[in-house]
């Protein structure tokens, strides 16, 4: 069977460019080993944020008196009804793919999919019998999986990955989370809402959320702990022992050498995500790697001709929309359409614990590396009249500008659905809009957004309402 396109893997990065592909006049095939939709709509984004949502609801009910409501009797956390209502949440999103390959005549093929020399696709279904796709460019989105650390391995019971840490039978009295990333902070939360011993280990001195601004990782911190969670920043787990009914895990502080050991009843291993590259072809075509990671140009093209690959089989950021953008920029490439390279410091990053971090741009410390004088400023939601009506003051919008030419470096936000809000500085970074600007663009009130304007002004001395 010959196609324009194959695409290997319907994750966000792959059933689009297969969208797009199709969009534009071209046979298109993708082929999936799981679930239509890949890890992002199964087994990540969108059934962690139905988890927690369930949190929020949860956390909200055992505040009520604070809103003015009285709730009689006390509010219990269903764990089972919690992992069901995620799971039918993301059973809904794959069956919308399944609708778009239809409405977009895309040929969907099951099995494991490999490069052959040709370049071709064989396609083992789950029969084990093989068939042999060609196309005129083969696209690899294969994503990525959990991390596995050495000294840590995951056995599925009682040191999970995230995927079994959405699917548990029951909730566990007490947990340790190895790595304070977004994935690590973001079940933390929930669990710890809905009454689990939470402890976050993170290896980097920072901190919760070390790749964030430092002032993000420090109000994290803060808000965590006052929260009840343990939070260890600096510390390397050593090893861990599953023998008994209990899990020890054996940490070593990287600083002062001083050791600790935490006893729970299971371990989220959350240490980050690596590609997967392993058995589909590479070595056979020669398709050059780095550290397991493919290698690429602007337009995602590998060494190999007819080759390409996107998402987190390549070393940019392991986010589902910067897949989603590279699968139409490969594919508008394909074309033949002028196509402009994606700017990866203008990807906003976004981690959905409570309270929201959202960030874009550089960090205050990266920009000062880079030579940048810069404008720092900031607003506390404490001084916004819509946080603190809607209950929800923590937090801060920081904003960081080039104190010369005005240049929106970048912006760190922490608070109530701080998500919505970092979309405005994408924009206005892509349109190299510039701080005085900002002032003068007119923001809604009351708002959370207004928060950025006033940041805004803080940096330029202006600041109204501080």
């Amino acid at each position: 069977m010959n196609f324009d396109i194959i695409v290997i893997g319907s994750g966000p990065g792959g059933y689009v460019a297969a969208i797009r592909a199709s969009q534009l006049g071209m046979k298109t095939a993708i082929i999936e080993r799981e679930n239509l939709g890949g890890i992002c709509l199964n087994w990540g984004c969108i059934p962690t944020k139905a988890l927690l949502k369930s949190a929020q609801v949860f956390e909200y009910l055992q505040h009520a008196d604070k809103y003015g409501v009285t709730i009689s009797g006390a509010a219990t956390a269903d764990f089972g009804a919690m992992i069901k209502r995620s799971r039918d949440v993301a059973d809904g999103m794959s069956k919308g793919v399944q609708f778009l390959m239809k409405k977009n005549k895309i040929t969907v093929i099951n099995g494991t999919g490999k490069l052959v020399k040709g370049p071709k696709v064989s396609v083992t279904d789950a029969d084990g019998q093989v068939t042999e796709y060609s196309a005129k460019h083969i696209i690899i989105a294969t994503g990525g999986r959990a991390k596995e650390l050495p000294n840590l391995p995951i056995d599925g019971k009682k040191v999970i990955d995230y995927r079994k840490a959405m699917s548990l039978d029951k909730q566990p009295k007490r947990m340790v989370v190895v790595g304070a990333g977004a994935i690590g902070v973001e079940f933390g939360y929930f669990y710890h809402t809905l009454g689990t011993e939470v402890a976050i280990v993170e290896f980097l001195e920072q901190g919760l959320v070390p790749r964030e601004d430092a002032d993000i990782s420090k109000e994290l911190g803060k808000l965590y702990s006052r929260k009840g969670m343990k939070v260890y920043g600096g510390w390397a787990v050593e090893s861990v022992d599953t023998k008994g009914k209990e899990v020890k895990v054996h940490m070593k502080n990287r600083k002062d050498g001083k050791e600790e050991t935490i006893t729970c009843d299971i371990v989220l291993s959350a240490a980050g995500v690596t590609p997967n590259t392993e058995n589909i072809g590479l070595e056979d075509l020669g398709i050059t790697t780095d550290r397991g990671f493919i290698k690429v140009d602007d337009a995602y093209r590998t060494n190999v001709p007819g080759v390409y690959a996107i998402g987190d089989v390549l070393p940019t950021q392991a986010l589902a929309h910067v897949a989603s953008a590279e699968g139409i920029t490969c594919v508008e490439a394909i074309a033949g359409m002028h196509v402009e390279p994606i700017d990866y410091n203008n990807i906003p990053g976004c981690t959905y614990c409570s309270p929201e971090i959202a960030s874009v741009g550089y960090t205050e410390q990266a920009a000062k590396e880079a030579g940048y004088d810069v404008l720092i400023g900031k607003f506390p939601f404490t001084a916004s009249g819509k946080a603190k009506a809607a209950g929800a003051p923590e937090g801060f919008v920081k904003v960081i500008f080039d104190k010369k030419y005005g240049e929106w470096l970048g912006a760190h936000m922490i608070g109530a659905n701080v998500t919505e809000m970092i979309a405005e500085v994408v924009a206005a970074r892509k349109l190299e809009t510039t701080g005085h600007e900002i002032l003068k663009a007119v923001h809604p009130h009351p708002t959370m957004s207004e928060a950025v304007m006033e940041a805004t002004a803080a940096a330029y001395g202006e600041v109204i309402h501080l």
